[in-house]
């Protein structure tokens, strides 16, 4: 049975290009995303793979980047699947800051921590600890049973939300996960073991 889960990060946002912190906001793709997640769609055909499924987050990068996606692939119909829970970590207080006047104002130092460690959320918004406390469940009760029954599977989301499942699938820790960055637009398929473990991994650059 081919267990297959494709985690993509959605294409550049205009907040990512402007450098402000995005989290529950909502920009659109640039033309750069939008090229992002075509050329993401192009590489999963040349490895031939075909969804059963699709999910994403209640925001507009992601969605658009999943229907992109799915058009390259000659895919559009492949029932997809929308949820709150997938979105970006909150940033509170430092949403639509860009990140140099945030650090002018709290510190480069804090605003790092605020953004890299694991269990420090920034003032009004959510850690990613809060994140997977949200992520995991949803991944557990929901995607993870379809990539079990076969059905290939592809989470489009955020760097965070990502970040939470990586944390699963890749056994990372605390201390670990603030140094792994996922790109945007580059999808990242794995092959799961029957006992949810990753048996394979492939990242798909450019």
């Amino acid at each position: 049975m081919d267990r297959t889960l494709v985690l993509i990060r959605h294409g550049q946002s205009d907040w990512n290009l402007k450098n402000l912190f995005t989290g529950w906001k909502d920009p659109d793709l640039t033309p750069v995303g939008v090229e992002e997640a075509r050329a993401a769609g192009r590489r999963l055909k040349g490895i031939g793979v075909r969804f059963d499924k699709a999910f994403t987050s209640a925001l507009t990068r992601a969605q658009h980047t999943t229907r992109l996606v799915l058009e390259e692939l000659g895919q559009a119909s492949v029932p997809t699947v929308r949820d709150i829970r997938l979105n970006e970590r909150d940033y509170g207080d430092l949403s639509g800051l860009n990140k140099a006047e945030a650090a002018q104002k709290w510190g480069e130092e804090q605003v790092m921590i605020w953004r890299r460690s694991y269990d420090i959320p920034p003032p009004g918004g959510e850690s990613l600890r809060d994140t997977l406390a949200r992520v995991l469940p949803y991944y557990n009760q929901d995607i993870l049973p379809c990539v079990l029954r076969g059905e290939s599977t592809v989470v489009v989301a955020h760097g965070n939300s990502l970040r939470a499942l990586l944390m699963v699938l890749e056994r990372a820790t605390p201390e670990t996960i603030p140094g792994i960055e996922l790109a945007t637009g580059v999808p990242v398929v794995y092959r799961l073991r029957a006992d949810s473990t990753v048996e394979s991994k492939q990242v798909l650059e450019a």
